[in-house]
């Protein structure tokens, strides 16, 4: 009766029926996997949001693409980060989630395949599925710093073709979540060149290109002469996952762009789905916004030193420092299975960790710690954590 598309449920894992099990106890729990930057003890402008009640917001005017003023807002937005985009090359979303899938109906036919990097969030999985859009992975590789493994995707690409698969499109995520690795020049030109070779189109997902760790500029992708898509939204950029907005910005040959601006007219036209008010108050939102990205840049970068000064107390374990975003993955002793550590870890110190697993490491140990909660409680949440492996 259902579609394919939709993957069995195989029920809840072990680590969230414990959990569950914990917060019916009333047990505390230190929540070191925290995404949500509005539960993280942020100063919110109290009035922030008011730009959303505008007299205007209450008039209805369709726009595949999104309102001339909003798609200016972000174009400006760019221009901050120091990347010139016209507002006629932006497509409005009411998230990056369906930026994605927006995408893969204008690149692919169902079986068409995208390349994905490994390891990453494992979202795009699942909206590739709902797209009926088969994946192939290439790796990120640690020896020191993060890289791609560019000949793994050049493979990737060749067994598709040997296979008779269509690949139209390769998935790039910088900085990467949860490896905060970001995508260098090098690699950059590498991977465009790849796409032109094959007449594929580039997925760049920038949603944390706001929060370098490692040094002051803005690790943003740079242009390349391939059709590029450019994700991003006021979740991160903001800290405002609640206030759904989104977009494209796309870059390219111009001939490419313009058949691709035309198709997806036709998309966003089908389902105009960013609200109104959203789009009246993008430009008060990007601009007043500024303060809490501010607080979270800050809070990222000092809970990352508080994380590195910790785990040189512990020379079993290491840190596989992240260049931006707001997670890090440290590498533990493999002496018990990832599952069994992260259960230990909770039940026995009310710490909550993701394991490597979830995003597709491809052997153990790692855990994935987010750099969101505030400083003392991340103090100490680190000491407790890496003591518990220290006494495993």
């Amino acid at each position: 009766m259902f579609s394919s598309r939709l993957r069995a449920g195989t029920g809840r894992n072990r680590l969230a029926l414990a959990l569950e099990a914990r917060r019916k106890a009333g047990l505390p729990i230190v929540d070191l996997t925290l995404s949500n930057p509005t539960r993280a003890g942020f100063a919110y402008p109290p009035a922030l949001l008011t730009p959303l009640a505008q007299k205007r917001a209450l008039g209805y005017e369709p726009a595949p693409f999104g309102l001339p003023e909003a798609r200016q807002a972000v174009a400006n937005d760019f221009a901050r980060r120091g990347v010139a985009m016209l507002p006629e090359r932006i497509v409005l979303t009411a998230s990056t989630s369906e930026a994605y899938s927006l995408l893969f109906k204008l690149l692919c036919d169902p079986g068409d395949v995208v390349l994905t990097p490994r390891p990453s969030y494992p979202l795009v999985e699942h909206l590739t599925d709902l797209d009926a859009v088969s994946v192939l992975p290439y790796g990120l590789e640690f020896h020191g710093a993060w890289s791609i493994d560019a000949g793994g995707m050049r493979e990737a690409v060749a067994r598709a073709n040997a296979e008779r698969r269509r690949v139209r499109a390769i998935v790039l995520v910088s900085p990467n979540n949860p490896t905060g690795s970001v995508v260098k020049p090098s690699e950059a030109q590498a991977v465009a060149a790849l796409a032109r070779e094959h007449d594929l189109a580039l997925i760049v997902d920038e949603v944390f290109v706001d929060y370098p760790l490692e040094k002051e500029d803005a690790c943003l992708f740079p242009a390349v002469d391939a059709l590029t898509f450019s994700l991003g939204g006021l979740s991160k950029t903001v800290g405002l996952p609640q206030v759904k907005l989104g977009w494209i910005g796309v870059g390219g040959p111009a001939t490419l762009v313009q058949d691709a601006m035309s198709r997806l007219e036709t998309i966003s036209d089908t389902y105009l789905s960013v609200s109104t008010p959203v789009q009246v108050a993008a430009a008060d939102l990007l601009r007043e916004g500024a303060v809490i990205r501010a607080q979270i840049h800050e809070r990222v970068r000092g809970n990352l030193g508080r994380l590195k000064a910790v785990a040189a107390l512990h020379p079993a374990c290491s840190l596989l420092s992240p260049e931006g975003g707001w997670y890090a993955v440290a590498q533990v002793p493999a002496i018990e299975s990832e599952e069994a550590m992260v259960l230990g870890l909770l039940e026995r110190a009310g710490i909550l960790v993701h394991p490597g697993y979830f995003f597709d490491f491809e052997r153990e140990a790692f855990l994935v710690i987010s750099l969101l909660p505030e400083p003392g409680i991340f103090q100490s949440a680190i000491e407790r954590l890496f003591g518990e492996i220290g006494r495993s």
